[in-house]
């Protein structure tokens, strides 16, 4: 069985008709449609008419135009954003040159190790030596938190 009632238009009206006699709804309008279309941008706009030879005012521009002219002074590209110049690169340390060069002489070795004059089967070992040296030189020279500047540029990630 069924909750609803049979006649679910006349229920309503009936709920309605309640709600209308409680005074519910009596201070509300009702809106009206309009018949007034909205107001199209003219393309004679501006020019002179022809009986008072004066240039006619623009018509107001719909909702996604906007009333004011563009200004072409506003896109002035002798005025844009110039960022300050990027702090000096810092000095390399001794052992960071080491495992530089550690890294490009594995590198030379793997290639082509006959610029040295070794043959490939000892000098393989060898560049795989060095660049498995340098790159964890690398690594453990990495800063594991910013140097401490005393200035507070907001948060770290």
């Amino acid at each position: 069985m069924s909750d609803r009632p049979e006649d679910v238009d006349a229920a309503f009206a009936a709920i309605v008709a309640d709600l209308e006699r409680e005074g519910l709804g009596a201070d509300v309008q009702v809106d009206e449609p309009t018949t007034e279309a909205l107001p199209v941008a003219d393309p004679d706009a501006g020019k002179p008419e022809a009986a008072t030879g004066e240039p006619t005012a623009p018509i107001a521009a719909a909702w996604r135009g906007h009333d004011a002219e563009w200004d072409w002074s506003w896109n002035n590209d002798e005025e844009h954003y110039v960022p300050p110049e990027p702090p000096p690169m810092p000095r390399l340390r001794p052992l960071t040159v080491l495992a530089l060069l550690l890294v490009v002489a594995g590198v030379l070795l793997l290639v082509s190790p006959a610029l040295v004059g070794l043959d490939p089967r000892i000098a393989t070992p060898i560049s795989l030596v060095a660049l498995v040296c340098g790159f964890g030189l690398l690594f453990l020279r990495i800063r594991r938190s910013p140097a401490d500047t005393g200035d507070d540029n907001g948060a770290q990630v």
